[in-house]
Order: C-alpha cells, then sequence, then structure tokens
C-alpha cells in the first residue's frame, strides 16, 4: 500500500493536504523541522506521524509530496530521486487530485484564506464538501462533490491549477521579492483566469479586476450598482453585520455574518454568488453564513482580564487597516492597540510609506524587529527606519512586553506573518503573572 511521505509536513497548504488524504482513507506521514509549528496540532490530533528530516525517512512504498520551501537538493528529495520513487511538489499534485471534483479556488492577494474557510463552512452544510484551506485546516470527505481550496499567486504556483470555478478576491501588489509590480501580479491573475472551466467570481469594486479577460463567464461582486450581486443596507450591531444583496438590481435576501468590515462582506458575496450560481438553497447559505466561526489566525480573539487580544495575519499595508477596520467597528469606545511585527525586508523596504499609514489609524503602536528570512540581503534597513514614520510608535521586546500593560481596556491586535504569536504569548505569561500577583 503506497504511503504519502510529505517534505515539509508542517507548511500550512501541506498539513492541510496532509489532513485532507488521511480523511479520505490514505495512509499519510510527513517530516520536518522540529521547531513547533502551530499547523502540528491537527496533524498530531490525526495520528499522523511527524519525522524529523533524514535520508532514513525515505523506503520503497513512499509516494513523495514536496514542499515548495525545499529545494530539490534536500536530502529527503534526492534519496526519494534515487530510490526512484515518484516525486511531486504540493501544486502539482494539488493540481491533479482537485480534477475528481467540482473543484472551486479561492485567490486574490487578500481574504483568501477567510474566504476559503467561509466557503467551505457554507457549501459543506449543503453538499459533501472537501476542503483545504491556507491556515493549515484540511478536511477530506470519501464523498465529497466539492473541493474548495486556497490557491496562492506568490511564484505562479496557482498556474498548476485549473479550477471549475475560481473565486478572485483582489489583486494587489504583493511578494517584491517574486512580482516586479502590479502590472506582473495582473499578468499572473490574467492567466491563472483563462484556465477555469466553468466561471469566475470576482470582485467588481477592484479595478485591477475589472480588467481580466476570460474563457468562461465572468461575475462581479461588490458595493458599487453596476455589480451582478451587489450589498446594500448594511447594518452592524454588537453580534455582527447585517445586509441586503441584490442580484442585478433585484432584491435577493438579507443575510448576516458575525463579522464586521467592508472585506467581510466582500468575502461573503463572493460565497453568496458562488452557491447561488450552483443552486445551493438559499435558507442554507443564510444559516451557515451566521455561524461561521472565522479561521485560524484571523482576527481571533481572545480576552484577558480586562483586555482583548486578537492575533491576525495581517502583514500588508491592505490587511493592516482592514484588520483596524474591523476593530474600530467591533469595538467603536475602545482604545485599538496595533503590535505589528514586519514579515520580510523585502516586504518592508518596498511598503515603509503605506505601513506607517495603515498603522497611523491605530491609537497607539508597538513595532517588533523584522522577520526576515535567511535568503533576504536586507541591507541597513532596520525597524527603526518604519519607527521614524509613525507618531509616537515605541519599540517592543519580546523579553519585556510589560509596556502593554497601561491599555487597560485596550484592543490590543498582534498583527504579522513571521512569529508575533511568541509576543503575544510572552505578553499572557506576564499579564497572567501580574493579574495572580493583586488577587
Amino acid at each position: 500500500m503506497t504511503i504519502y511521505h510529505f517534505v515539509g509536513i508542517k507548511g500550512s497548504g501541506m498539513s492541510a493536504l496532509a489532513q485532507v488524504l488521511h480523511d479520505m482513507g490514505y495512509s499519510v506521514q510527513g517530516s520536518d523541522v522540529e521547531k513547533y509549528f502551530f499547523t502540528q496540532k491537527s496533524l498530531e490530533d490525526s495520528n499522523i506521524s511527524i519525522l524529523p528530516f533524514q535520508a532514513e525517512n525515505i523506503h520503497s512504498d513512499l509516494s513523495v509530496i514536496a514542499g515548495n520551501a525545499f529545494p530539490d537538493e534536500h536530502e529527503e528529495i534526492q534519496e526519494a530521486v534515487q530510490q526512484g520513487l515518484p516525486v511531486q511538489r504540493y501544486h502539482k499534485f494539488l493540481g491533479e487530485f482537485m480534477q475528481d471534483f467540482t473543484s472551486i479556488a479561492i485567490t486574490g492577494a487578500h481574504g483568501k484564506t477567510s474566504t476559503t474557510g467561509l466557503l467551505a463552512h457554507v457549501i459543506s452544510g449543503a453538499k459533501p464538501t472537501s476542503f483545504l484551506i491556507g491556515d493549515g485546516t484540511g478536511k477530506g470527505e470519501k464523498d465529497a462533490e466539492y473541493f474548495v481550496f486556497e490557491a496562492c499567486e506568490y511564484r505562479r504556483h496557482f498556474l498548476s491549477y485549473f479550477p471549475d470555478y475560481a473565486i478572485m478576491t483582489n489583486i494587489d501588489f504583493d511578494h517584491p521579492d517574486y512580482f516586479a509590480n502590479i502590472d506582473d501580479v495582473f499578468s499572473a491573475f490574467q492567466e491563472m483566469a483563462l484556465q477555469v472551466k466553468k466561471g469566475i467570481i470576482a470582485c467588481g469594486d477592484d479595478e485591477q479586476l475589472q480588467k481580466i479577460q476570460a474563457k468562461v463567464p465572468v461575475l462581479f461582486y461588490g458595493f458599487a450598482e453596476e455589480n451582478d450581486f451587489q450589498a446594500r443596507n448594511v447594518q452592524t450591531d454588537p453580534t455582527g453585520t447585517t445586509f441586503d444583496v441584490f442580484v442585478r438590481n433585484e432584491f435577493f435576501a438579507t443575510f448576516k455574518i458575525p463579522m464586521y468590515g467592508d472585506h467581510n462582506i466582500l468575502n461573503a458575496l463572493s460565497v453568496i454568488a458562488i452557491c447561488h450560481y450552483e443552486n445551493i438553497d438559499t435558507e442554507s447559505v443564510k444559516d451557515r453564513l451566521s455561524s461561521f466561526k472565522g479561521v485560524k489566525r484571523r482576527f481571533s480573539e481572545k480576552i484577558v482580564g480586562t483586555q482583548t487580544l486578537i492575533d491576525d495575519y495581517a502583514h500588508h499595508p491592505t490587511e493592516i487597516k482592514a484588520t483596524i477596520d474591523s476593530a474600530r467597528q467591533k469595538y467603536p469606545d475602545k482604545e485599538i492597540v496595533a503590535i505589528f511585527q514586519p514579515h520580510t525586508f523585502t516586504r518592508t523596504q518596498t511598503f515603509l510609506n503605506e505601513f506607517a499609514e495603515s498603522l497611523q489609524l491605530a491609537d497607539k503602536v508597538y513595532l517588533c524587529e523584522i522577520f526576515g528570512s535567511a535568503r533576504e540581503n536586507h541591507g541597513k534597513l532596520s525597524i527603526k527606519d518604519l519607527q521614524q514614520k509613525i507618531d509616537q510608535a515605541s519599540i517592543i521586546d519580546e523579553t519585556d512586553t510589560s509596556q502593554l500593560f497601561v491599555h487597560e481596556n485596550g484592543i490590543l491586535i498582534f498583527m504579522g506573518a513571521g512569529d508575533v504569536q511568541k509576543f503575544q504569548e510572552s505578553y499572557e505569561n506576564m499579564l497572567k503573572e501580574k493579574l495572580e500577583t493583586n488577587e
């Protein structure tokens, strides 16, 4: 019996795919570095074995799936090739795997993970659905009709996919270590659009997406009247956001989501549009939208003492703005505090001014050292270059986060794509000690 062996199983896409295959009855194992990653809890819960990297892990009954982060020279990949075993890159394997289902790719510069999680939750309420989310969550159904998955544009990996449908949330300049500019990003999405087999659901409020050409119908969603699916009459209350949906200017239905911010309404609209196109029961869609619990590291809230701590993956100026906007809508009377760890020197350098502008939307800003990759040449850039551009920004150190005590009733948002969680963990420990001492 073939065993799927994942080289780099703790990667978010890899761990999710491993869970999908495991749920569908395949034998799965993997290897990775020994450092703890938040993705490994789900693997451990499923009793999927995680081995330390070594050539000895490779033997004759394996089929190897290699993570995109690992070069062909990696000892396990080389050993597999020498033994003549099948070796496929993650995105190539996924491209073939999805052909057995009605596949829906969710792509875009921002909002992919949240939208994938939302669509998977909604559609699985009506039809058997397998899904793969970029927060490391995956689930396989043996009799699945639909396969909902996150498709990343980085290094044009999503061009390995030929999905039935694609949701395109937005096009923005990111990954400056790979893409030259916004036109380069657009060209990747345009190429992807031509590979979609049945239909594209695109945000019509995004001026880049308005230019997308395709061989299949393109349905637009957004707040503007010219969209096929339009949100109107938006209202918020302490439990979430309600809005009406008009389909080609005719009232369709009213929906409620337990989230805040325009970006969350847009994500929900894309889900409503694809479900409408696939004739999925509207009452089921309403019910599932209202019961969505969110995805990992996207506005994940925890109350400690009098403070609310939020963990969020925002690592681009557009995402920071959206996250702070959500916090303002949900907590209009509270102090909003941003604790931000920039991710990669190239992104920090490219968007230095934009990061400063979006962070200024918070009442107070704390900056963590830049989380860089070993491959980067970071020159003289440091976190102080960003600090100088933000009024009253402070630099915070993981070993002493006690500065945050002063924001007694504040909403503290820990943001970043690196390991900003360690700052939150450090603060939670200090806070618990302080609370216990005061008892």
